[in-house]
């Protein structure tokens, strides 16, 4: 303030306060309220344009314009064009000025402080002041005693941004409009309207204390209805729930009823009802008489044997501003509500949505609890979803579980992401959600340079954003992944939706731990059922081979006596000669056969394996033709592993058989190693043509494939690998595509 400019500025505007509270003074009881709001809105508007007196042509020859909205007294709602004191240099009328229901005055009233919209991103200029060519606005809340009374707006033409002083000024001009408005609405009977008031309240308590007492959905709806016939009065009603999925309205409690309420149709959210009306534009309606009022043409009578007259209702408004339902109170006497009934019905209203939310979430744990140890995780992230989706009320909600490579991959989505999806960590909210293991909102994503690139946001009209992290104790893994939850306008979440999601979320990572500690325990119980079914079968195949080796072997030395005893008979004879060696060939071939058959059910003698030379002697076994090439990385490096030396050749030695197999006369092997997190991964790699895409799914089981169409070569072999190498701890997996060959990737733990 060192510019004598900007002095002389403040200078004015101190006078200009202090003008007004001599004329608000002399005014005194004879002036109406609309008179002394004119007079400060005018003075305030006269000042900071800084002419005295002027006559205007066209709106932008001022910088400042200004207008007060007053609350009804009882409602203390905007619900009137009447209640409008605009500045006399502003246009008396203008078309659309009437307070948006997501505008500036329900920002200032829901915050208790003035709003600047050149100060924040997300807040625009109501349109009808746009158009006069007004860019910024100042919304500036009436209340007194905690209680609204207006709402003083003040817009602004300028560039230039509004100083100190001349923001003291309006909020001073806002002080007094405020007082003026309080002093002038002040009841002539204080003692009646506060017994009155205790009466109310002491009513509404109990009639809270109900609701909230009940257990289930049904008993709390028709609580709610008891509750608000009993407030207001009246006999007859009816409370209707809004079901998202069939975009109707459900019957939920009926009063005064002459039919079953399974008899009564549903509505649909339109205007050709007063429950559709309310319901489709989220606004409460009284109506004093159904014969006169414009309504008579689309009312729905109660299925009850008297005609009804008036009617109130207001909407159940949930989390996010979204539709719960509709309580509608009906009378046959006109007249029969007023609008402190109305008011009455809202305070109702907000209670018993909280109580309808509180059983809801109660409803939706149990269901998950009960699905906990049943269902796949894949479907109890759907039922976990759907239910947060529902609670919080927003359209789209995913599961992200960190994977490999440090990646995100969707595990279950309502819309926009895929199942299987991924998105790298580093990229996402999850890690900075995981980080500071806080939940993390975007009020509008439209502004963030990141989401913007994303067409699922447009092709959803996805707007706000929150992340909920999936955490475990410390001890237990920690991290997890991550809930995320859009919706299709901006939304402040509040704490409620927080704390919900945050419940749902322990759910989902007792869900995942769980699925982890079952497939572990399912794992190590088929790992022991194995090996107890080799241990059984070694014992079998032992005495097998041992009474084959005493019967079979036995045809060797009865041939040898024979050539002994009989020599000049088999000269005699070639052709005998000729068959007693191929008897004795057959037999000790079947010997050989059965040992080698016999030794997948061998004892497993565990030690230490270097795997290089594992491969190298299954290479020579597999005798790869000449014109083979053969490739090797990293096989000398990898670490020794505990595995039994025999049964680990048997497994290289079917994966490259089937290799050069595939292959045939000329192609590329390629045998590559490498550590990764505590375990060894060996790949056997070919350029064949690849496994059939209807083959893939069955190539490790028992059951020849030669009735997949393909020969049994795969299926046995592959068979007996996957069980060596489950019983090493590890696991195998394959990967081929069609004309460009297939790798298999063991992997097997390290062992200290």
């Amino acid at each position: 303030m060192n510019q004598p400019s900007e002095k002389k500025s403040l200078t004015n505007l101190l006078r200009t306060l202090s003008d007004l509270h001599e004329q608000i003074h002399q005014a005194g009881a004879n002036s109406t309220l609309r008179n002394l709001l004119q007079l400060i809105i005018d003075q305030a508007t006269r000042s900071l344009n800084g002419s005295p007196s002027f006559v205007v042509r066209h709106p932008l020859s001022f910088r400042f314009s200004a207008v007060i909205w007053l609350c009804d007294e009882s409602s203390q709602l905007i619900d009137s064009p009447t209640h409008r004191i605009p500045a006399k240099n502003s246009s008396e009328q203008l078309p659309n000025d009437f307070p948006r229901s997501n505008g500036l005055g329900r920002q200032a009233m829901y915050r208790r402080q003035p709003i600047y919209t050149n100060e924040e991103t997300n807040l625009v200029i109501h349109p009808a002041w746009q158009q006069l060519g007004f860019t910024v606005a100042i919304c500036y809340p009436l209340i007194r005693a905690d209680l609204p009374v207006g709402l003083f707006y003040v817009y602004h033409a300028g560039v230039n941004q509004l100083n100190e002083g001349e923001r003291l000024f309006l909020q001073n001009c806002a002080h007094l409009a405020t007082t003026a408005i309080y002093n002038r609405h002040q009841p002539k009977s204080k003692n009646n309207t506060l017994a009155r008031r205790v009466d109310e309240l002491e009513k509404l308590w109990l009639a809270i204390g109900r609701i909230n007492s009940r257990s289930t959905l049904a008993s709390t709806l028709r609580e709610i209805l008891s509750s608000s016939l009993d407030m207001l009065g009246a006999q007859y009603g009816s409370v209707e729930i809004y079901d998202k999925k069939c975009n109707l309205l459900r019957l939920g409690a009926l009063a005064g009823y002459k039919r079953a309420p399974d008899e009564v149709l549903d509505m649909n959210l339109n205007d050709q009802s007063v429950i559709g009306w309310v319901a489709t534009h989220i606004q409460p309606m009284l109506i004093t008489d159904l014969r006169t009022s414009r309504w008579r043409s689309i009312y729905r009578p109660l299925p009850v044997n008297r005609e009804m007259r008036s009617e109130v209702a207001v909407p159940l408004i949930g989390t996010g501003g979204g539709l719960e339902g509709v309580i509608n109170i009906e009378s046959p006497l006109p007249n029969a509500f007023q609008v402190k009934d109305k008011r009455l019905l809202q305070t109702i209203a907000s209670h018993a949505v909280i109580a309808m939310q509180e059983i809801r979430l109660l409803d939706a744990l149990h269901e998950i609890f009960n699905r906990l140890l049943i269902s796949e995780p894949t479907a109890l992230f759907k039922l976990i979803i759907d239910w947060a989706c529902d609670l919080i009320n927003v359209p789209v909600g995913s599961v992200w579980l960190i994977g490999d490579a440090g990646r995100l991959v969707v595990e279950q989505s309502t819309a926009g992401y895929k199942i299987g999806d991924s998105i790298a960590l580093s990229e996402s909210l999850t890690q900075q959600a995981l980080q500071s293991q806080q939940i993390i909102t975007i009020d509008d994503l439209r502004l963030s340079p990141v989401y913007q690139k994303r067409p699922m946001l447009t092709e959803h009209n996805l707007v706000s954003m929150i992340v909920v992290p999936l955490l475990l104790p410390k001890e237990l893994g920690h991290t997890l992944g991550s809930f995320s939850f859009f919706s299709t306008h901006l939304r402040d979440f509040s704490s409620w939706d927080k704390r919900i999601l945050l419940c749902l979320a322990n759910h989902a990572a007792i869900a995942i731990q769980y699925a982890k500690q079952f497939e572990q325990l399912q794992e190590a119980q088929e790992r022991q059922a194995l090996a107890e079914t080799f241990a059984a079968l070694g014992d079998v195949s032992a005495n097998l081979l041992h009474q084959l080796n005493n019967k079979v072997g036995a045809i060797p030395a009865r041939i040898q006596a024979i050539e002994d005893k009989s020599g000049p008979a088999l000269t005699k004879y070639p052709y005998l000669a000729k068959n007693l060696r191929r008897i004795e060939e057959s037999a000790h071939q079947a010997l050989a056969i059965v040992r080698d058959s016999m030794a997948h059910l061998r004892p497993i003698e565990p030690r230490p394996i270097q795997l290089a030379h594992c491969l190298e002697q299954a290479l020579k076994r597999a005798n790869p033709r000449p014109s083979i090439l053969i490739n090797r990385h990293g096989l000398t490096e990898l670490p020794a592993i505990i595995a039994g030396e025999q049964q680990l050749e048997m497994i290289f030695y079917n994966l490259i058989d089937n290799a050069l197999k595939a292959m045939g006369n000329e192609g590329v092997l390629t045998l590559t190693g490498h550590e990764d997190d505590g375990q060894v991964c060996i790949t056997v790699t070919d350029n064949g043509p690849g496994i059939a895409p209807h083959i893939r799914p069955f190539i490790f089981e028992l059951m020849p494939l030669h009735q997949h169409g393909q020969s049994n070569r795969l299926g046995f072999g592959l068979w007996w690998v996957k069980r060596f190498v489950d019983r090493f701890g590890g696991h195998i997996e394959m990967e081929s595509e069609t004309g460009q060959g297939t790798t298999f990737t063991v992997f097997l733990p390290i062992e200290s």
